[in-house]
């Protein structure tokens, strides 16, 4: 049973940590339903070890693109200023998430916020398709550290659980002008760095407190497999979605599963 939750979780919350969907409420009502992980504790630690496969999704999916950067951030000025880019969007949320790590725990991690937060993320991203104006960056290297700030600030909702992070950085994107694919690829770079400090936190806190279980470590391992192999997959479907489709679907679903995490709160299923 543990092994079947496992690749259940790994498969849900592999898509759902790039898809605008929130990870975290996902794998709420999951965990919940299934009983596994078996406490708060370790299925915060679960979570950590689907995100560091996440993580390693992003860079082997960018990899080729990362290698070429990498040789060309000398002198080629477009790299620069991308990277520039993704440091000055990461910001916002290293300073704040460092700051604010542990009220945010123990202040707005609950059931019925995730719920709360999942329908007005929903709202948000209908209202932001509805207003029909055109974009006015179509291009990754001709997006301004203006913008880039912009998605930053906006990704700091992100540490309200249920807002989640792509949802927060994607409607950040295009308040700021910048059109589906860019702000969508952006969000994918700016992964790399927010992930790994969040992770790396996590697993740091985790190590230092001695909370990880030993016993659960091959389900944690497996359910990080199949989130890197699944968030590889979710990664190549959003893109190629967005090509010729907005973001409305996902503000209905957001909308229609926060309503499910609420009325589970409210018979008792979910604590």
């Amino acid at each position: 049973m543990a092994a079947f939750a496992s690749i259940i979780l790994g498969i849900v919350l592999g898509i759902s940590e790039f898809l605008p969907v929130s990870s975290v409420g996902h794998s709420l009502v999951l965990s919940a339903l299934m009983s596994f992980p078996p406490t708060h504790v370790t299925r915060d630690n679960f979570a950590v070890f689907i995100e560091g496969g996440a993580l390693l999704a992003v860079v082997v999916f960018y990899s080729r693109d990362l290698f070429k950067q990498a040789q060309q951030f000398s002198h080629d000025s477009n790299v620069r200023r991308l990277w520039l880019n993704v440091l000055i969007a990461f910001l916002p949320i290293g300073i704040v998430g460092f700051l604010l790590h542990d009220w945010v725990e123990q202040t707005l991690f609950s059931p019925l916020i995730v719920g709360i937060s999942l329908i007005v993320g929903g709202v948000a991203f209908l209202a932001v398709e509805r207003r029909n104006m055109a974009p006015k960056t179509v291009s990754l290297e001709d997006m301004t550290t203006r913008q880039a700030l912009w998605v930053g600030i906006a990704q700091i909702l992100a540490l309200i659980p249920g807002v989640s992070r792509s949802g927060a950085t994607i409607i950040g994107g295009l308040l700021a002008g910048l059109d589906r694919q860019v702000a969508t690829v952006f969000t994918f770079y700016l992964f790399m760095p927010t992930l790994a400090a969040a992770s790396g936190y996590e697993i740091f806190n985790a190590l230092r407190k001695g909370t990880i279980d030993a016993g659960l470590m091959p389900y944690f391992l497996l359910a990080a497999i199949i989130g890197f192999l699944v968030s590889l997959v979710a990664m190549r479907w959003l893109l190629r979605f967005i090509r010729n489709h907005d973001f409305q679907v996902f503000g209905v679903y957001r909308i229609l599963f926060g309503g499910i995490v609420i009325l589970l709160v409210m018979i008792g299923r979910i604590q």
